[in-house]
C-alpha cells in the first residue's frame, strides 16, 4: 500500500495503468478527488458497488483474461506459421512453403483484426489424419490442442523437425489414444474442452505403462496458476505461447535422445 499527503492539485499517478488520481478541493471533512482512467476502466464509488457491481467487475475481469488468452493464441499462430515457412524453404519444400505463407498472412490479418477490436474469420487448413506408426528410427509425438490451426501448423513444424507426429483435438481423444499407442512424447496444451490439459497430466502420471512417456506444456497458461508440477510427477518442460519451436524441438531432441 502506498500512503501519501497529497495538496490541492496535487496527483498520485499509476503510468502503468494509465490512472492518475488527483486533489481538486479540500474542504471541512470532506475533499473532492478526481480520477482519470482509460475509457474501458469503469471508476466507481465504493459504497455504490453493489452485489450486481461486484459480480460485473468479476465478469469483466475474467474477460479480460480470456482476452489475453486468445491474443496469445493467435500470436502463436502467426509464430509457427513464419517458422514453419522458414524451416521448410531452408528443407526446399517451396510449395508447401508457399501453403504456409497463406495461412501465415491469415493468421497475421486475423490479429491486427483482433487489436483493433474487428472480428476475426479464421481460414482454418485440415489436419492430418494420424497415421500407422513409421517402421523407422524416427520417434513419435502425440500433440494436442484444440485449435485446428495451430494443430496443424505445429505438427507440420515437427514432422520438418524428422519426427512422426499423431494428433489429438482435446484430453479425452489424447487419453483414448493413449490407450491404444505409446508415443515417444506428448506435447500439449492445458485449456482445451471436454477433457483439459491437467487432468490428461495427471493420468499420465498415474498410468505405469507410460511412465517413460515425456511431457511438454505448450500454453498460454503459467505453469504456477495451473499447480502442474515439473520432473516424474508432472512435465519436462513448459513452454509459454507464443512459442519458439526450435527451442521445443531441441528438448525433444535432450529428453529423447
Amino acid at each position: 500500500m502506498l500512503v501519501v499527503s497529497r495538496k490541492e492539485n496535487q496527483a498520485v499517478i499509476f503510468p502503468a495503468l494509465g490512472i492518475s488520481v488527483k486533489i481538486q478541493r479540500i474542504g471541512g471533512k470532506a475533499v473532492s478527488v478526481g480520477v482519470e482512467a482509460p475509457r474501458n476502466v469503469r471508476v466507481l464509488r465504493g459504497e455504490l458497488l453493489d452485489q450486481d457491481e461486484a459480480l460485473s467487475a468479476a465478469c469483466s475481469a475474467d474477460l479480460d483474461v480470456k482476452a489475453r488468452h486468445q491474443l496469445l493464441n493467435q500470436l502463436n499462430k502467426a509464430n509457427l506459421a513464419l517458422q514453419l515457412i522458414h524451416k521448410q524453404l531452408s528443407a526446399g519444400l517451396i510449395e508447401d512453403a508457399e501453403e504456409s505463407l497463406t495461412i501465415a498472412l491469415s493468421n497475421l490479418s486475423d490479429l491486427d483484426r483482433g487489436l483493433s477490436g474487428k472480428k476475426a474469420g479464421f481460414q482454418l487448413p485440415k489436419t492430418q489424419a494420424p497415421h500407422e506408426r513409421s517402421k523407422s528410427s524416427r520417434k513419435l509425438a502425440l500433440l494436442v490442442e484444440d485449435d485446428p490451426n495451430e494443430r496443424a501448423l505445429l505438427a507440420a513444424y515437427l514432422r520438418a523437425s524428422g519426427y512422426d507426429v499423431d494428433t489429438a483435438c482435446d484430453g479425452q481423444e489424447a487419453l483414448e489414444y493413449l490407450a491404444q499407442q505409446k508415443p515417444d512424447a506428448v506435447v500439449m496444451d492445458m485449456e482445451m474442452p471436454r477433457i483439459g490439459g491437467r487432468v490428461v497430466v495427471e493420468k499420465i502420471r498415474q498410468d505405469e505403462s507410460l511412465s517413460d512417456v515425456k511431457v511438454f506444456v505448450v500454453s498460454g497458461m503459467e505453469q504456477l496458476h495451473m499447480q502442474i508440477p515439473s520432473g516424474d510427477r508432472g512435465v519436462e518442460r513448459w513452454f509459454q505461447k507464443p512459442l519458439c519451436p526450435e527451442e521445443l524441438v531441441n528438448e525433444l531432441v535432450a529428453s529423447l535422445n
